[in-house]
């Protein structure tokens, strides 16, 4: 079974944390993760596994 993952991730300004509403395989995951790591204001950027459906 593949698994899925989704990105969690603080931005300035905000007080929650903000959760990807797409799903990646992990090489996805990691390339997002990498990609908002290196967006101004994000920090904290997190690969969550999750199940199908969630």
């Amino acid at each position: 079974m593949t698994r899925i993952y989704r990105l969690t991730r603080t931005k300035t300004g905000r007080a929650e944390r903000q959760v990807s509403v797409a799903s990646y395989d992990k090489a996805s995951a990691e390339h997002h993760k990498a990609r908002k790591q290196a967006e101004d204001g994000v920090s904290d950027v997190e690969i969550i596994p999750v199940k199908p459906g969630e």
